[in-house]
């Protein structure tokens, strides 16, 4: 009899193990974090190198994507020599600077600035719109009164440089919307952690001697940046209005959540940006746009509308700088 007990015991227990197991190895997979191609931050041009290297410092030692973004592109905000993005951006016509720029975490979390003046580091502003307001879009002047309130400084982003060159411009006010390596007009950056999270930011001055008052695809959502956590995301460069017309990284992730590869993604939404251009019989000789994608698996990926578009990508295996493929 205690024979036949403990077989219908251990018969009862081995029969529950069966049932639980598959759920608690299906448990112990989900909460144990998938070390393939994480973490993984790529940016746009060359000067994404450096902001690789200062975003890897928080991703390296296992901190969030959202902080990577934003150091990453405050460097690159900070550097007077870098002539479309921050402080030493090049200004309106009229010789204001005016910067734009959008952040997005990995909870959908959002914030933005346009045409804001005086403060150089507006992915932080825009940091702070998202944590601090009931908002996800300040502009102008009220974005201005906002990042004093905050703590920002006040200063003048018109380096002397760019204003030699503004005043040269004034000679002939030709206004040529011209997006090449030499004027390219956007930092955009996007990480993925240790956790598996994903976030993205995107940062500008928009283009040389625009109309005061311009504002391109940067600082929107869905336009200049997009990020789904449970997809990927994806930043775009070049000419801000063409992008806005196609919702184009909010279009680079959709592509992805059906199923194509970052890469695939960039270059199906560069195609619809120049079948656009074709149907209006528009000529897209001085037109550039680029797309960069990062998957949840940490895939990679980018596509410009023609050569001359270049971006960088960091992961364990370095900090790598590439020519994106081309349309035309």
């Amino acid at each position: 009899m205690h024979d036949r007990r403990t077989f219908l015991k251990l018969s009862t227990l081995g029969a529950l193990g069966g049932l639980l197991s598959p759920k608690l190895g299906a448990m112990t997979r989900a909460q144990s974090p998938n070390p393939a191609r994480r973490p993984v931050v790529i940016s746009t041009w060359d000067f994404g190198l450096k902001a690789n290297q200062e975003a890897w410092k928080v991703l390296s030692t296992g901190g969030k994507a959202l902080d990577a973004v934003e150091l990453g592109v405050r460097l690159v905000e900070d550097d007077p020599n870098e002539r479309s993005v921050g402080y030493g951006g090049r200004p309106d016509r009229d010789g204001f600077v005016t910067l734009d720029a959008c952040i997005m975490d990995e909870n959908a979390g959002i914030g933005s600035v346009a045409a804001l003046e005086h403060i150089k580091n507006p992915i932080s502003v825009a940091r702070a719109v998202m944590e601090k307001t009931p908002h996800v879009m300040l502009v102008g002047q009220g974005a201005l009164e906002f990042a004093l309130e905050q703590g920002f400084k006040k200063m003048n982003l018109l380096t002397e440089t760019s204003k030699i060159e503004w005043e040269q411009w004034l000679k002939t006010s030709t206004y040529q919307p011209k997006i090449n390596i030499e004027n390219h007009d956007t930092i955009g950056l996007l990480a993925l952690d240790q956790n598996g999270n994903l976030s993205g930011g995107c940062t500008t001055s928009g283009m040389a001697y625009k109309m005061h008052g311009r504002v391109g695809d940067s600082p929107i959502i869905g336009a200049g940046l997009f990020v789904d956590n449970s997809v990927g995301a994806a930043t775009a460069t070049g000419h801000g209005e063409e992008v806005i017309r196609t919702v184009g990284s909010f279009l680079v992730v959709e592509l992805m959540r059906q199923g194509l590869s970052p890469q695939q993604a960039c270059k199906k939404a560069v195609e619809r940006i120049h079948q656009n251009f074709l149907s209006q019989n528009r000529s897209v000789k001085d037109t550039q746009i680029g797309f960069i994608a990062l998957n949840k698996k940490g895939e990679t990926g980018a596509y410009c509308l023609q050569k001359g578009f270049t971006y960088a990508q960091h992961t364990t295996d370095g900090n790598h700088l590439s020519s994106a493929p081309n349309l035309i």
